[in-house]
């Protein structure tokens, strides 16, 4: 079943301020805990996601995130 166009203009402004703030929490978090254990890094990501109000994350991503972020992956 196709999509309709409009439908996906419409919501395009969502999705990107939704981008916005999950990119502003990463970055908070890469600034502050890159190389950091793994769990202390997971839980500041999800702090920091969840003050900027990007919710509802899906878990796999914020996990997929921190590993990169602990393990200081570049990106």
């Amino acid at each position: 079943m196709a999509a309709d166009p409009s439908e996906y203009e419409k919501d395009m402004p969502a999705v990107s301020e939704f981008l916005k703030k999950m990119e502003r929490g990463v970055d908070r978090t890469w600034a502050k805990h890159a190389g950091q254990p793994y769990s202390t890094v997971r839980k500041a990501l999800a702090f920091a996601l969840e003050e900027e109000g990007a919710r509802p994350m899906v878990p796999q991503v914020v996990d997929e995130l921190a590993r990169q972020i602990s393990e200081g992956t570049a990106r």
